[in-house]
């Protein structure tokens, strides 16, 4: 498989990669199914592009990881033919692969923990915690190899991933109740040790130290974990983005990649530019999280520079902004503006579900495993 997401020949900024997190779930209930090894095994695994299916932390949960692309429709093409493939693999099973970052119907058991020594040390570590965290996140990674350089940019992107969030809430339901936010998904990441904005580093060698003792402490299960919703990636040549909710549809999850890797091309020209990250206080980062995990672009977040309160879809306005100067480099701009405004007229996935399930179980169904196989999606915007 190519590695996902970076390339140490291609220019810093330049390639991206997706990892998408889906459930799966019975085809007239909803109810989560811990059917994944079934799933799995029906698809292949490998899809063209280096594209790659893979369990999760439960068996309720399949993950896609696409190959490395430069070229945003690439991107589309694999996370497209990645869902299809998917949905494709567990219709005989009468099953349905869902776009949800929660599970939003309940089931009548506690799905198992995915085998393997490493999902077992989680559960075992978390406890509680984990044990109804069938969470399903969208990650990107934008290819980096420099690792000094990694972690000089995601000082600059501590700002913005308030307003990421905000734009991919989309796990308003969890297991038949409706939670009241717009991510669920983020508030049961808050429970983890070290979740949320990642702390102003030093170096590579700050990261590594902070890691090294957060493991050391126990609440690491190894090296390769952590919490934050951005990192230097611990086993790519990448910085990962971990802030999103799974995307209703590829459209989306292209749309919150392509911004995720603008904003780390914006932070290599201040970079070049000699301009420092801006000091963003660590009581305000959390309080931007929460705000835009509870009401998505429905209401008021927090600007964490100016430490006030302003609606969402403004600092969303604001992120664009910064944006665009590298989305228009890469030609990527008019999409991403296309999308999010289809996102603040139409709903976030979390507004789109909530009506979809006062309309019943089956119309949230259809909603979710449309984005999930795409085919309608792919029709709308031929």
């Amino acid at each position: 498989m190519r590695t996902l997401g970076g390339d140490d020949s291609a220019e810093p900024g330049r390639t991206v990669g997706v990892e998408e997190e889906f459930l799966l779930a019975d085809a007239h209930t909803g109810a989560p199914a811990a059917r994944a090894g079934a799933v799995l095994g029906a698809t292949g695994r490998d899809l063209a592009g280096g594209t790659v299916l893979q369990p999760e932390l439960f068996s309720s949960q399949v993950e896609t990881a696409s190959g490395v692309c430069t070229a945003l429709s690439e991107l589309d093409a694999q996370l497209v033919a990645a869902r299809e493939r998917l949905a494709a693999a567990a219709r005989p099973a009468d099953l349905r692969v869902l776009a949800a970052g929660t599970p939003p119907l309940p089931g009548s058991a506690r799905p198992a923990v995915s085998a393997g020594d490493r999902f077992e040390r989680v559960a075992r570590t978390y406890r509680a915690a984990v044990a109804d965290y069938q969470a399903c996140g969208l990650h990107v990674h934008v290819g980096l190899a420099d690792r000094e350089l990694a972690v000089a940019v995601l000082n600059h992107l501590r700002p913005w991933l308030p307003a990421l969030l905000a734009l991919s809430v989309n796990s308003p339901l969890h297991l038949g109740s409706d939670t009241g936010y717009g991510s669920w998904r983020m508030v049961q990441q808050s429970r983890f040790p070290g979740s949320g904005v990642p702390p102003q580093l030093r170096s590579a060698a700050d990261h590594d130290e902070q890691i090294a003792k957060l493991v050391d402490c126990g609440v690491l299960v190894d090296p390769a974990q952590s919490f934050w919703l951005a990192r230097p990636s611990p086993h790519l040549p990448t910085i990962e983005f971990r802030v999103a909710d799974t995307a209703i549809t590829a459209r989306e999850a292209v749309a919150q990649a392509a911004l995720c890797r603008a904003l780390v091309r914006t932070a290599l020209a201040e970079l070049r530019a000699g301009r420092e990250a801006p000091p963003v206080r660590d009581q305000f980062a959390r309080a931007a999280v929460w705000c835009a995990a509870r009401d998505g672009l429905a209401g008021y977040g927090v600007h964490v520079s100016r430490e006030c309160r302003l609606p969402a879809p403004d600092l969303v306005s604001e992120l664009i902004e910064r944006a665009a100067p590298a989305l228009a480099e890469t030609g990527d701009l008019q999409r991403v503006r296309s999308v999010v405004s289809e996102l603040v007229r139409h709903g976030t996935g979390a507004q789109r579900q909530r009506a979809a399930a006062a309309a019943g179980v089956p119309e949230l169904l259809d909603l979710l495993a449309a984005g999930a196989d795409s085919r309608t999606e792919r029709g709308a915007h031929a």
